[in-house]
């Protein structure tokens, strides 16, 4: 077997030294005119060490030297530079080597730099690279119920498949070593492509599969080519890439794949036209049953999985985990911020941070692929936060995949789809957000979402109405949705929802915002507000009051429904009179909402309110209105019949005396903390005592708190009561956050919204009525 590499002989090495020195040049001017990015082979070629055999050819031949009097030791079995290959003279490992070495450079200019979106240089493909795991399992080839995916909670929908990825999930190289014949699945902006070009530059530079010589190729410039030639032929194809089509060279080729020496890399199976896919795909087929040995990896969109490949193994990219974002956000950082590898490493883990928050959950379902933490690094690197209004980042997104993304790779689509412009798209996916949220349907079989959209075309001037033609571009209009940009994904056989729970409640929102007129503006929002108390739409108040130039009418509604959610029930009316009232001895608080927020969530909830108060920079006697209450609910009202319970009483008393001021307060408690028994009494006497006075102790606890303090009423609820108070709590709780998102209220209505949150109605009526 001939060697990969050669080296000048002691004494070959001063003959070429000879006639390096006759030419004048540098070590540069060689490395150069051998087609070498360094010098480095040309000073290991003149220091008598290893250089790849083809250099070393090469370099002999510039120097005008017989290569076989420099080497050492020369192998005999195969030819000179430049001369044709005897596929007989030669081993496949050499064969192999050989086509390597001429391609190897090129190679790596093809797939080793990547130009990113909205990056204005190239950038290395290792400099950013995260390797991609695979699923064996695609979650749209399963059989599931409709029924089983609508009771995915929220948090469990936005992951590829359905709900969080539990299947066994195995890397891309383990895939590709697995599968001989390998098609490869993903959304758009998965990185199929890039995953691609990494095994492309691996083999190339001998780190995977080194026996194989790599082949990397776009199946739409395929066919363009093929178009042209009027000839589909995949094998001439691959001979023009290798640089020759002559005779010998297509025979060596021919042995290599006949023995399994290729890895050939098909790139963009969807990007193919319609008119050529037919061809290309019987071509793929063809040639893979003809070069069986030969090794293939396909890439495909997810949405045309049922354009089958016969022998082909499916396998689908798997979302990002919290590791890879992590890892990709580092490289990120470190290569396109200009910075150093540790400053990089700092903006990357406050990116890290920043996601992590509670706030930003929605945004951490979208970054779980390339495309998306991409636009979430360059959105976050100009002022290290995210956009303060979601929308923004929701609308980048979405004009990225509704636009430019096939333009800034220069894919051409030819479904009718493909003529719609960026409004229409956004209104056709509006009305389908809207109509469906509207139904608490966040996946539809695939002949309802058919019909949505032919309800939609049907209204399109020039459109043909007539029903059969309109359900085929229904059905052509989805499958385009879904190739395109993937908003539309097939989660189960035949069931289909917005690929992400983030874009169906956006679209939602922008089919409320996009009314044509003021009355229809207000119909949409009292369409909303009529949703004030479902969880499920939260996200829907939050993106429609972002959205609004004024937001004025909308938080006056919603403040309007909330208000009214209690007015019919005089106990609750008495029990929100009471919060006020007990709000109004709080004194110099900045929001007496506050307050009364603060005595509802004692009543309801005593330690959530206890420790809402001890976490807030409010009232002492908010403090101490907490403390007192869980003395109640520990010592009185629980019943405990153990003596400990004596010790702990006197030390929350003890604890408590220390923020009253009210001298008769502070007598009756400390009074009630002296009867206790002391802590040298025996544990026989304790208990003793604690089982002759409990009763009445703790009823006189109870009886002084509440004529000092009125702490806790005992408030007894039914329990429509309390599921009307949960609403209440939660729609005010939203309207808070609906203030608080950055939207554009004017001061007025904000600070009056503030100042009767929480109120009774006869005090609402009262304000009402001092204002007229």
């Amino acid at each position: 077997m001939a060697k990969r590499s050669l080296q000048a002989s002691p004494t070959g090495i001063p003959q070429a030294k000879r006639a390096f020195a006759l030419l004048g040049w540098t070590q540069e001017n060689l490395a150069a005119e051998v087609n070498l990015k360094t010098r480095q082979p040309i000073w290991r070629f003149f220091t008598g060490q290893p250089v790849d055999r083809q250099v070393f050819m090469e370099i002999c031949s510039v120097l005008d030297l017989d290569w076989r009097e420099i080497a050492d030791s020369p192998p005999v079995e195969f030819a000179e530079p430049g001369s044709r290959l005897d596929p007989a003279a030669i081993s496949l490992d050499d064969l192999v080597e050989t086509v390597r070495s001429q391609r190897r450079e090129a190679l790596e200019k093809k797939c080793g730099i990547l130009q990113l979106l909205d990056i204005g240089r190239p950038v290395n493909l290792d400099d950013v690279y995260i390797d991609v795991n695979i699923l064996e399992e695609i979650a749209s080839q399963r059989w599931q119920s409709i029924e089983d995916l609508q009771s995915l909670a929220p948090s469990e929908f936005n992951r590829a498949g359905l709900g969080l990825i539990e299947e066994k999930q195995l890397s891309g190289m383990q895939a590709v070593e697995t599968y001989a014949k390998l098609r490869v699945l993903g959304r758009p902006g998965t990185g199929k492509t890039t995953f691609l070009q990494y095994l492309a530059v691996q083999c190339n530079r001998g780190t995977f599969a080194a026996d194989r010589v790599p082949v990397f190729l776009s199946l739409r410039d395929f066919a363009e080519y093929s178009r042209k030639i009027k000839s589909f032929d995949l094998f001439d194809y691959i001979c023009q890439i290798l640089g020759d089509c002559g005779e010998e060279d297509a025979a060596n080729l021919s042995r290599l794949m006949g023995a399994g020496r290729l890895l050939l890399l098909l790139d963009g199976m969807d990007e193919v036209l319609n008119q050529d896919s037919t061809a290309v795909i019987r071509e793929i087929r063809k040639f893979s049953e003809k070069y069986y040995q030969t090794q293939l990896v396909v890439t495909c969109r997810t949405a045309l999985q049922k354009m089958q490949l016969r022998g082909f193994t499916d396998v689908e990219i798997a979302p990002f985990s919290q590791a890879q974002i992590a890892a990709f956000s580092k490289k990120w950082f470190t290569t396109l911020d200009g910075t150093t590898p540790q400053l990089g490493r700092v903006k990357a883990n406050r990116f890290m941070e920043k996601l992590e928050q509670p706030e930003n959950w929605q945004l951490r379902q979208l970054v779980v692929t390339p495309l998306f933490l991409h636009v979430a690094c360059w959105i976050f690197q100009g002022e290290y936060q995210f956009p303060a209004k979601r929308t923004d980042f929701y609308k980048q997104g979405l004009d990225l995949l509704l636009s430019k993304w096939d333009k800034s790779r220069g894919i051409e689509r030819d479904e009718i789809y493909h003529g719609f412009l960026l409004p229409q798209k956004i209104r056709l996916l509006s009305q389908l957000a809207a109509a469906t949220f509207e139904k608490g349907e966040y996946f539809f079989e695939q002949r309802v979402v058919e019909q949505y959209i032919e309800d939609y075309l049907g209204n399109l001037p020039g459109v043909d109405p007539e029903p059969e033609e309109l359900q085929v571009e229904g059905e052509a209009v989805l499958r385009a949705i879904e190739t395109q940009h993937g908003l539309l994904t097939e989660r189960a056989r035949g069931i289909f929802s917005f690929s992400y729970l983030a874009f169906h409640e956006y679209f939602t929102a922008r089919k409320i915002v996009a009314s044509h007129n003021l009355r229809g503006l207000e119909k949409a929002l009292e369409g909303l507000v009529n949703h004030i108390s479902d969880p499920h739409w939260r996200e829907v108040f939050l993106l429609t009051v972002a959205m609004l130039r004024s937001a004025d009418a909308l938080v006056q509604l919603m403040k309007q429904h909330i208000d009214v959610l209690l007015a019919q029930d005089p106990y609750l009316q008495e029990f929100l009179t009471w919060a006020n009232d007990k709000s109004q001895t709080v004194p110099a608080q900045p929001k007496i909402a506050t307050s009364r927020a603060f005595y509802l969530a004692l009543a309801q909830s005593p330690r959530t309110a206890a420790d809402f108060a001890l976490a807030s920079t409010l009232d002492q006697g908010m403090f101490l209105d907490a403390a007192l209450d869980h003395l109640l609910i520990e010592c009185a009202m629980e019943q405990s019949q153990d003596f400990a319970c004596a010790h702990a009483c006197g030390e929350a008393i003890n604890n408590i005396l220390v923020m009253v001021l009210d001298a008769g307060f502070y007598k009756a408690l400390q009074q009630l903390k002296d009867q206790l028994p002391g802590v040298d009494e025996t544990q026989g006497g304790s208990q003793r005592w604690w089982d002759e006075h409990y009763q009445n102790w703790t009823e006189s606890l109870k009886q002084t708190v509440d004529t000092h303090r009125s702490v806790n009423k005992n408030w007894e609820f039914s329990a429509d009561q309390q599921e009307i108070l949960q609403s209440y709590y939660y729609a005010n709780q939203l309207l808070i956050d609906c203030l608080n998102s950055k939207c554009e209220v004017t001061v007025a209505i904000r600070q009056e919204i503030e100042a009767t949150l929480l109120l009774p109605q006869k005090e609402l009526e009262a304000r009402e009525w001092k204002g007229t």
